[in-house]
């Protein structure tokens, strides 16, 4: 048997991080089985290169961008971290199983932050073009790219400065479903 981490989740552990997430006692503790497996240093805690050998993360175009959310001015994560970033994709069922990291504007902030990729708070063409072609490759032409970060800031930016702020984005995501759109089924 390969070595792996001998510190094991206390019970109160569990509950704390079922209440800050939502997630149940068994996805906590096969969520944590999964990050021990991907700790391949076994110091507690994943870097960036262990979240990039995700398959589904080298795959996505997204990918840097959505390991970029887990490591807020971090270099690790460890698996406290990790949960409090899951939480935002976990579906809902029901109303009252929101918490304070499940909330619509929870997900449009994490959202938000995709595009902002200096920090600024503020979304620029530049920023928006950027994650286009992330998103779509080489499938559209920079003439079509461009038109649409254009016609696109025109549509949301109200106080016309030329830049998307987080509420000229919330407001432009109104009629989204972004509770369904960002959620991702974890171990059923």
């Amino acid at each position: 048997m390969g070595v792996r981490s001998s510190r094991q989740l206390q019970q109160e552990e569990i509950e704390e991080i079922q209440c800050e997430t939502g997630f149940s006692h068994n996805q906590i503790v096969r969520l944590y089985g999964r990050f021990t497996n991907l700790d391949k240093t076994n110091n507690g805690a994943l870097s960036r290169e262990d979240f990039l050998r995700i398959p589904e993360l080298a795959i996505n175009p997204l990918g840097d961008r959505i390991v970029h959310s887990f490591f807020q001015d971090r270099t690790e994560v460890n698996f406290r971290q990790f949960m409090n970033v899951l939480a935002r994709f976990r579906p809902l069922k029901t109303n009252s199983e929101r918490n304070k990291l499940n909330t619509r504007e929870e997900k449009l902030m994490f959202a938000f932050k995709m595009y902002d990729l200096d920090g600024d708070d503020r979304i620029s063409k530049d920023e928006l073009l950027s994650v286009l072609h992330m998103m779509v490759g080489a499938n559209i032409s920079e003439e079509q790219l461009s038109s649409i970060a254009d016609r696109t800031i025109v549509e949301v930016d109200e106080d016309k400065d030329t830049m998307i702020s987080f509420q000229e984005f919330v407001k432009a995501m109104e009629r989204v479903d972004v509770e369904q759109k960002m959620s991702i089924r974890f171990l059923h």
